[in-house]
């Protein structure tokens, strides 16, 4: 968590580049969350309409089924947000956030870095990300459809399951930098789980804070930057400089 930290005290050496930054997750943000004011107000609807099983039960079983319902389609939208957030910002913005994780790279003295990072790379993996966020909504939406637990279970298995795809996904561009290829990347994420996972659900738990994804998108750029110079020097590497 520290990491994300250290990306939000990046603001105090670039405020100007950071700012740049917030641009495309404004305009992300707004647009995400204009649907999740849609699903808000169609929510009991929608909910009665994939429940017309329970229109004959008694009143209160009614009431319970569908509060399930609605929590799990509530928790499976948020993942779907959050992994498509992310996607979407980091596609309309890859110039600033280029900009931003090269000047965390410099700052660090490794300002010879050249990343090698094309177009149709970044639509690929913003692609394969959504995909994988789409798997994990569904979970969360199955295990939120758990009696009395589920709305908890659910919320949990979410932001832990986001929280890895994230980190995985922020981390990338720093480690294709260096030339680690795919397989090779996801062998050094696994080989250090707590610190991307620490990272990765520090990131979501900011995100579900209203307008937090917006102020904490730089930030998650710049600390995702330091947490891959972590995972090939953890004995050198300091999360907030």
């Amino acid at each position: 968590m520290a990491f994300l930290g250290g990306g939000f005290s990046f603001w105090r050496r670039r405020p100007g580049l950071m700012a740049l930054g917030l641009v495309p997750a404004v305009i992300v943000g707004a647009l995400f969350l204009a649907g999740l004011i849609t699903l808000g107000v169609f929510l009991p609807d929608l909910t009665e309409a994939v429940t017309p099983f329970a229109d004959g039960w008694p009143a209160l079983w009614a009431t319970v089924i569908r509060l399930a319902v609605g929590t799990a389609m509530v928790g499976a939208a948020l993942v779907l947000v959050a992994v498509s957030f992310t996607v979407l910002t980091l596609f309309i913005g890859e110039p600033f956030y280029d900009r931003i994780w090269k000047a965390v790279e410099a700052d660090a003295g490794s300002a010879g870095i050249a990343a090698d990072y094309g177009f149709w790379r970044s639509v690929r993996d913003g692609l394969a990300l959504f995909v994988r966020g789409i798997g994990v909504a569904l979970l969360a939406a199955v295990v939120g459809l758990v009696p009395v637990v589920g709305g908890i279970l659910g919320a949990v298995c979410g932001v832990l399951l986001t929280g890895w795809l994230l980190a995985d996904e922020l981390a990338t561009r720093a480690l294709a930098a260096r030339g680690i290829g795919a397989g090779a990347r996801r062998k050094l994420m696994r080989a250090h789980r707590a610190r991307m996972l620490g990272f990765g659900v520090a990131t979501q738990l900011c995100f579900l804070v209203p307008l937090g994804a917006v102020a904490t998108m730089p930030a998650a750029v710049a600390g995702s930057t330091r947490l891959a110079r972590s995972l090939l020097q953890p004995a050198a590497v300091d999360p907030g400089r």
